[in-house]
This record gives structure tokens, C-alpha cells and sequence, in this order.
């Protein structure tokens, strides 16, 4: 799947949808989980490879604390209930981060779905919780030195990420209107795009990979050369 298009959201905004309607913010993520589902069936559909999904990242945890047991109560439970939608449109789930600070039953549930998603082959997701680019690179950097590695290169961090059999993403998409990457995907970011719409996240669907399939096929790659 090398030559697909990988493409990692940053999902902002579920705050502000929620507060716009006078909701909790946990009615946000709530619905940020149904927007994802969209996005992903739009992405089987317009044969996109890999999303890269920035769910939580390594700075979250300062967030309130009835915000973060609620989203990990998410990822312990709404993950295992959505295992049918996953195999039925061929999803397989691999996890991107840190995931030992996590609480048990959200690892317990995020091993079973990724160990049942394992044969498919539709499209990839990279769930990225606890994630954070600084945090990638020195994991990377730590694993090669484990392994008794001591010259660093740039093809040694990479081939010590969490999953470097995962190509670099191609496109990074942001909701919500904001501008900054976040500590998302510092490395594999170098060559890509970046694209930013004003729409918060539970309002996106297939309409918005569309668009960023889109606007990436006008940008011109020059990856440090002329370009075409």
C-alpha cells in the first residue's frame, strides 16, 4: 500500500461544537467519534491508504480530569463497540504512542481491536493516543539504543518507530481553523502538506477527504528540489 495516500487528521474543535449547543464537551467527542466513522468510510471510498488519527496526544492529560476519564473511557469502550464497523469495511487498527501510562481496560480493549483488525487490509488506521512527536523520536531513539545501535541515523529512527512499516504521511488536515502542528508527526512531517479548514471536527464527513484529496493534488511537492 506504499503508493496510497496517507493522511493524518489532527481532530480539533469538539469543545467548540459541544459549547455552541450548550452541551458538555464529552457530548463533543461523542460526536467526533461518529464524524470518524464517516471520514473513514470517505476514505475507503476515495482509496486512501492510511489515516493517522491524532486522538490524544502527551499534553492531554492537563486537561480537566472528568475530560480525560471520559475520552479514555472512549477508548476502552466505544473502541470494543465498533469492532463490527471495523472488519466490515476491512479497517485494521494500529496504535501510534505511548500506550503503558494508559489505564488498563483502555489497553486491554485497544489490544483486542487491533489483534482482531490484524488481517484486514481496506485501510489503516493509526489511532495516536498518548502521542507526541517529540515523545516519537525519543522512544526511536531509546529502542535503537537498547538494541545496541550507536550511531543514529535517519533510517534508524524511523525503523524504531511504533510502526515503520507505515510510510510517512503525505498530508496533514486540521479542523477547527487552527494553524500548528501540535507535536504531531514532527518527523515523518518534513516533505508534507498541511491543509487547515475552518469546520470543527463532529461536523466532518466523506466530503471533507474529498477536499483534502483534493487540494493536496494541486500542491506542487518539490521535497528540496524544483519541483515540476
Amino acid at each position: 500500500m506504499e503508493d496510497k495516500l496517507h493522511i493524518g487528521l489532527i481532530m480539533d474543535g469538539n469543545g467548540r461544537w459541544a459549547s455552541s449547543r450548550h452541551l458538555p464537551r464529552t457530548a463533543g467527542h461523542l460526536a467526533g467519534l461518529k464524524a470518524l466513522k464517516k471520514v473513514a468510510l470517505g476514505a475507503i471510498k476515495n482509496n486512501v491508504g492510511y489515516l493517522t488519527l491524532y486522538c490524544f496526544s502527551t499534553e492531554n492529560w492537563k486537561r480537566p480530569k472528568m475530560e480525560v476519564d471520559y475520552l479514555m473511557g472512549l477508548f476502552s469502550e466505544k473502541v470494543i463497540g465498533e469492532l463490527p464497523f471495523f472488519n466490515n469495511n476491512g479497517i485494521k487498527l494500529l496504535f501510534l504512542g505511548d500506550m503503558e501510562p494508559l489505564p488498563e481496560d483502555a489497553k486491554k480493549a485497544l489490544n483486542q481491536v487491533i489483534d482482531e483488525t490484524k488481517n484486514n487490509g481496506k485501510l489503516i488506521i493509526q489511532l495516536a493516543i498518548n502521542y507526541g512527536g517529540q515523545d516519537e523520536v525519543c522512544r526511536a531513539v531509546n529502542r535503537a539504543l537498547s538494541k545496541g545501535i550507536t550511531l543514529i541515523t535517519p533510517e534508524v529512527i524511523r525503523s524504531n518507530f511504533d510502526n515503520p512499516e507505515v510510510p510517512p504521511v503525505d498530508v496533514i488536515a486540521r479542523s477547527a481553523g487552527e494553524m500548528r502542528l501540535s507535536n504531531f508527526l514532527l518527523w515523518d512531517s518534513a516533505y508534507a502538506e498541511f491543509i487547515s479548514y475552518k469546520k470543527l471536527w463532529p461536523d466532518w464527513d466523506e466530503c471533507d477527504i474529498v477536499s483534502i484529496i483534493d487540494d493536496f493534488g494541486k500542491r506542487n511537492r518539490k521535497f528540496g528540489g524544483l519541483g515540476k
